[in-house]
């Protein structure tokens, strides 16, 4: 029998491609806004956003902000390194969010192993960060939501990952056990070293990154106390290997 049953995904640059339909969303939303009449080009204004974003999510994740105060301070912060004025970044923030799904890039390979996944009777769920609108409208205009049994959302939850709460609600609510199960993801604090605390087998997705592990990551690994395995790939290809 084989080891995993069960196999939890993470979305965002995992199977949908974010980084590049973030970038397409933005861009409709830079363009209806013209925040081009401040003097900064698109690709500057992307470089903030994007800092900016990620900086506003880990203090979500560690519950220091809102998801009010996240949807707000990015672009407040984006449009001040701008020099943009007289947007509100709310108002923007609902041009961006609501253009995002419709964008339905995946990264390179993922239908292809969710049509094998499915072929061979894995079952097949989501563990995802992010708002429960947009996370399900990416899935639905994507036509990935055909593929998973459930789809689990940290802001349902109110445990972001890599919060062990999640995970444990993921295998709870899909009565799947630690053992069979496998997490796959692209972020190594967010996806490996929760599902690690959570006693799940891991599998990190670097797009082609380098599949070795540094001597700080090889370090922490033997001083797992879960004594969890640790996969690295660099194509979703190689996620047949792993299994």
């Amino acid at each position: 029998m084989r080891k995993y049953q069960t196999l939890f995904f993470d979305l965002d640059n995992t199977l949908w491609d974010f980084d590049k339909n973030s970038r397409k969303a933005l861009f409709t939303a830079y363009t209806i806004w013209k925040i081009g009449n401040s003097g900064t080009g698109f690709s500057a204004f992307y470089e903030s956003y994007a800092t900016n974003n990620a900086r506003m999510w880990e203090k979500y994740r560690n519950k220091e902000i809102t998801k009010q105060e996240l949807i707000c301070k990015r672009f407040e912060l984006t449009f001040s390194d701008s020099n943009v004025r007289n947007v509100d970044p709310l108002d923007f923030n609902e041009t961006y969010l609501n253009d995002m799904p419709e964008h339905t890039i995946l990264t390179e390979g993922a239908r292809d192993l969710l049509d094998y996944l499915q072929s061979k009777n894995y079952s097949l769920h989501i563990i995802t960060n992010g708002f429960k609108e947009v996370q399900l409208r990416k899935l639905q205009k994507s036509r990935l939501s055909e593929y998973f049994g459930k789809i689990i959302i940290s802001e349902t939850v109110k445990a972001p990952k890599p919060a062990v709460e999640i995970f444990e609600y993921a295998l709870k609510s899909t009565n799947s056990k630690k053992r069979n199960s496998l997490m796959v993801g692209d972020s190594w604090e967010v996806d490996i070293l929760g599902a690690m605390k959570a006693g799940m087998d891991q599998v990190h997705y670097v797009k082609n990154g380098r599949v070795t592990f540094n001597p700080a990551e090889r370090k922490l690994l033997v001083q797992n106390k879960t004594k969890t395995k640790t996969f690295r790939i660099n194509s979703l290809h190689a996620l047949k290997e792993a299994l």
